[in-house]
């Protein structure tokens, strides 16, 4: 019997023993998990949230592709090679917008006879039409490319593309289809350029970090940048992200003062850009935030700005043109650039003025610009940092 209880008392220590080094053990788990989580909390704290917003096509995510080419590794091979259906879906897609376009003049303008399409091409824009209209595009192979080519350089086709503005015609129209041999080499992977214009719609939310000094993150601030979608449907998505946000990028397409929205073709686009900017302004959880406004697409504006007056946009009916050449194109720019000056000061309550904001004229095609563009931001929220903390 006694040996059975000293047995038994032996059992008990032992378990005991085991259940002390289990404790240990989970309790040096959880001190590593908490030692964890304080150490993400700090360096979360000195991570800056920065919020790109804008309506559909402003540039936003071609912004969003030059941070990760300037500031981080780039786009791997296997990255690259993942935008080669997105590119051969863009071409497909432009083809189809021009040929159904032409048709659509043809047959509702006056003088119609110039958007005919030439006998010869109009089996080749039926074929290519169709083509797009399917759930699944073929790979862009060398005959396709060439009779995209053809096409694009029929008169029909060129005299359609003068009206782009009102096709929703992409601005990628003209890379793309100068490049289309290139494209279709059937060992074709894209370049960064070939990125930098590919067009897709953003969908949900994408976000990266990064310091605009480099890898040495010592040495400056590191940012999280998100982009959100930019159409109307998208937008609803936004608002979970308002929260700490130390500055909104804000991207305005200034060239397209003279078109309508992809979602809505009675809706001038510049109408919808000031509205939009004009509810971000007024959001209450910005208060503090600074604003970092984006003329973007200014490649373009300076060859329409010549051509079309600004003031067929409702918004810059009072715009008088009165130099011509490189100083129309200036005075053009600082009437726009104004006009969003005025905006922001209207929107933004009293007790609000002294937040931080700045405009910069951007291409977000030009990668030089887009890197001296980002610098500034960074030298700009430093200082206000340093003013904040009362270093300056």
């Amino acid at each position: 019997m006694l040996s059975i209880i000293t047995q038994n008392m032996g059992l008990l220590c032992s378990r005991q023993h085991r259940y002390n080094e289990a404790d240990t053990e989970e309790n040096a788990q959880a001190a590593e998990i908490e030692r964890r989580i304080e150490q993400e909390t700090k360096a979360e704290k000195h991570v800056q949230k920065l919020l790109l917003l804008g309506a559909g096509d402003s540039g936003k995510s071609t912004i969003f592709k030059q941070i990760k080419l300037l500031f981080q590794s780039g786009f791997d091979e296997a990255e690259l090679k993942s935008y080669i259906s997105v590119i051969h879906a863009n071409v497909y897609q432009t083809i189809k917008v021009l040929h159904d376009g032409s048709k659509e003049l043809a047959q509702n303008e006056t003088g119609s006879l110039k958007y005919v399409i030439s006998n010869e091409n109009k089996d080749i824009g039926q074929k290519l039409s169709e083509i797009e209209g399917r759930l699944d595009h073929p790979s862009l192979t060398k005959e396709l490319a060439q009779e995209i080519e053809t096409l694009w350089r029929d008169a029909a086709i060129q005299e359609t593309y003068a009206r782009g503005n009102e096709l929703q015609v992409p601005d990628c129209t003209p890379y793309f289809m100068e490049n289309l041999q290139r494209l279709s080499d059937a060992n074709y992977i894209p370049t960064k350029d070939d990125v930098l214009y590919a067009r897709a719609r953003t969908t949900g939310v994408v976000e990266i970090q990064f310091s605009p000094v480099g890898e040495n993150k010592k040495s400056g601030e590191v940012y999280r940048l998100f982009d959100v979608g930019g159409q109307r449907n998208e937008r609803r998505k936004w608002i979970h992200l308002f929260e700490g946000v130390t500055s909104v990028i804000f991207c305005a397409a200034i060239s397209e003062y003279d078109q309508t929205l992809f979602e809505d073709e009675n809706k001038n686009r510049m109408i919808e850009t000031k509205e939009l900017f004009e509810w971000v302004l007024k959001q209450p959880c910005f208060e503090k935030t600074s604003f970092m406004l984006f003329l973007n697409k200014f490649d373009i504006f300076e060859k329409k700005a010549l051509k079309v007056p600004l003031n067929v946009c409702e918004w810059f009916k009072d715009y008088q043109p009165v130099l011509t050449g490189k100083q129309e194109i200036e005075h053009a720019y600082e009437f726009v650039k104004k006009k969003f000056e005025e905006l922001y000061f209207q929107s933004t309550a009293a007790d609000r003025v002294d937040r931080v904001f700045k405009i910069y004229r951007t291409t977000a095609l030009d990668q030089k610009l887009v890197k001296k563009t980002f610098k500034l931001v960074d030298e700009t929220l430093r200082r206000r940092n340093l003013l904040e903390a009362g270093l300056l």
